[in-house]
């Protein structure tokens, strides 16, 4: 029998003790399954997924779930970023504990079992330290965090002191609203459009905005300018947001009224 662990909140210990582990979430390739990890001789690599997954919250911390397969148990194993390339592969749960037990560096891998886990099949659970394992990913100790909107984690513990300590140069955080009002009132009349689309780039991470300060750029000869606009105050719940964006419905550039279409587009 193939041993594994499953990491968990701790209220969802007494429903696991009855009925199970739910196969939920989409796994690798798509499939709906149980994350689970080998039991290897190591302590810490066995339990490493424990502090990255606690990073995302838990009711009463989390609990180890050890899980018994039989050998020839059809499971998914790969690292974690095989789940984008579709490089994971299905091999039976014996194999998959090998595979990862003779690794240089196990870290980051994940084994997948397509389908719930049934009462019997649950050996323990227990009380798990959660000061073990990796954060973001493996070796991400030491190296300098990315602030880009794609890299950042939203609401996520310090996540506003470290934009504002390590800015970046296109995500932000953006400049107060004073220093963007100024740039755009020193670009002129009609005003550099270069300089105007940078301070609307900027406007757009906002939620509400000085939109009776911005709206004489709807008549900017740069069809640019006008597109940006679109962008920049279509996410704000600033009142007037939509008689301006009805204005530049009919606007006489083709990428001006398409972007509006996308922003009225229901998500």
């Amino acid at each position: 029998m193939a041993m594994f662990v499953h990491i968990t909140s701790a209220a969802n210990a007494s429903r696991i003790r009855r009925s199970g582990i739910r196969a939920t979430g989409s796994g690798q390739s798509g499939t709906r399954g149980v994350y689970c990890f080998p039991v290897l001789p190591s302590y810490t690599l066995t339990h490493q997924w424990l502090r990255e997954l606690a990073r995302f919250g838990s009711r009463g911390g989390l609990v180890a779930v050890h899980v018994r397969l039989d050998d020839d148990e059809h499971v998914l194993v790969g690292r974690y970023t095989d789940r984008t390339r579709n490089a994971q592969a299905t091999v039976p749960a014996a194999e998959a504990v090998r595979r990862i037990a003779a690794l240089d560096d196990p870290r980051g891998w994940e084994v997948v079992v397509p389908r719930a886990v049934r009462p019997r099949e649950v050996h323990r659970i227990r009380a798990a330290p959660q000061v073990v394992g990796w954060r973001y990913q493996p070796d991400a100790h030491g190296v300098r965090p990315c602030t880009c909107f794609g890299c950042r984690v939203r609401g996520g513990y310090g996540a506003r002191r470290l934009r504002e300590r390590v800015p970046h140069p296109l995500d932000g955080p953006p400049p107060p609203a004073r220093v963007l009002l100024a740039t755009v009132t020193s670009a002129g009349d009609p005003g550099d459009p270069a300089v105007l689309r940078e301070a609307l780039h900027w406007f757009g991470m906002r939620r509400r905005g000085p939109l009776a300060r911005l709206t004489h750029l709807a008549a900017h000869p740069h069809p640019g300018v006008r597109e940006d606009l679109v962008w920049a105050v279509a996410g704000w719940s600033t009142p007037g947001v939509a008689e301006l964006l009805d204005q530049l419905a009919d606007d006489p550039h083709p990428d001006v009224r398409e972007a509006v279409e996308m922003v009225r587009e229901p998500q």
